[in-house]
C-alpha cells in the first residue's frame, strides 16, 4: 500500500485514496469531500487486491439417512459494507476548534449556468464539537422540518438539492443546534436557535457566490455562529 492507491474500508461504507501515513498502523484516506480520514491499515484494502473466495466442506443426509460428503461449495461473498463495524477512527480535533462555528451553505451545481442550475444546501460544522441540528422553514406562522440529524466535528453535511421553484419556501429558515463531545469532558455550550433570512434574489447573481475554504466551487454562505458568537437569532 502506497500514497495514491485507491482503497476501500472493510468495516464501514466508504473509501478513497491514500494521502499519507501516521506511524506504522494508521493510514490517512482522502475521501470524496477532500477530508483525510485516519484508519487502521488492517481496516482498509487496496481495490483490486480483495480476495474473499473461500470454500468449505459440508455434510448432508442421503435418502436412506446416511451422511455423505458433497463437493465443496463456494461461500457467498461478503461485501465489506455487510460486515459488522469493529473499529471507528477517533475524531481528530484541531487547535482553536473548541469555539463553535457553523454555517448554512448553498452551492450551485453548475455555476456557469446560473440562470438554469439547481442548488445544493449544506450544514458546515467548523469546530471540534458534534452538532445535533434541526433545519426548518416557515410558512406564515407555521414551521416545517426540512432536515434533522448530526454533523461530526470539522465536516460538512449535505442537506438537500433544490430548484428555483423552492426559493420562496427557504426565505424564512431556522437552524437549532446542540453541541457536545463524545467519550471526553468538554465545556458546555448554550443551545443555538438562529433565524436565517435567505434572500432569493441572491441566487440569481453570480457575484454573491464567493470562493471559500469549505468548497472547491463558489458558494453562498450564511453564518449561524462563529467563534461562539451567534450572528442571527430570534
Amino acid at each position: 500500500m502506497k500514497i495514491g492507491d485507491k482503497v476501500r474500508f472493510l468495516s464501514e461504507v466508504g473509501g478513497g485514496r491514500v494521502a499519507g501515513f501516521q506511524g506504522k498502523d494508521i493510514v490517512l484516506v482522502e475521501d470524496e469531500d477532500g477530508f483525510d480520514v485516519p484508519m487502521r491499515i488492517t481496516e482498509v484494502v487496496v481495490i483490486g487486491e480483495e480476495d474473499y473466495d473461500t470454500k468449505h466442506m459440508v455434510e448432508v443426509k442421503g435418502e436412506k439417512g446416511k451422511a455423505k460428503s458433497v463437493e465443496p461449495e463456494e461461500e457467498p461473498e461478503t461485501e465489506p459494507a455487510d460486515r459488522p463495524v469493529t473499529f471507528k477512527a477517533p475524531v481528530e480535533e484541531r487547535k482553536g476548534g473548541d469555539k463553535l462555528s457553523a454555517y448554512l451553505a448553498f452551492v450551485p451545481i453548475d455555476v456557469k449556468e446560473l440562470s438554469n442550475t439547481r442548488f445544493e444546501s449544506y450544514l458546515v460544522n467548523d469546530c471540534n464539537y458534534y452538532l445535533r441540528y434541526v433545519y426548518m422553514t416557515a410558512e406564515g406562522t407555521s414551521w416545517q422540518v426540512r432536515s434533522q440529524g448530526e454533523v461530526e466535528p470539522n465536516t460538512k453535511l449535505f442537506i438537500e438539492e433544490f430548484g428555483r421553484d423552492q426559493l420562496n419556501l427557504l426565505e424564512h429558515s431556522c437552524i437549532q443546534l446542540i453541541a457536545y463531545k463524545r467519550d471526553k469532558y468538554f465545556l458546555r455550550k448554550p443551545a443555538v436557535d438562529a433565524l436565517v433570512n435567505i434572500d432569493p434574489v441572491k441566487f440569481y447573481k453570480l457575484h454573491t457566490f464567493h470562493e471559500n475554504q469549505f468548497f472547491e466551487q463558489p458558494a453562498l454562505i450564511y453564518t449561524i455562529i462563529e467563534n461562539d458568537r451567534q450572528f442571527v437569532k430570534l
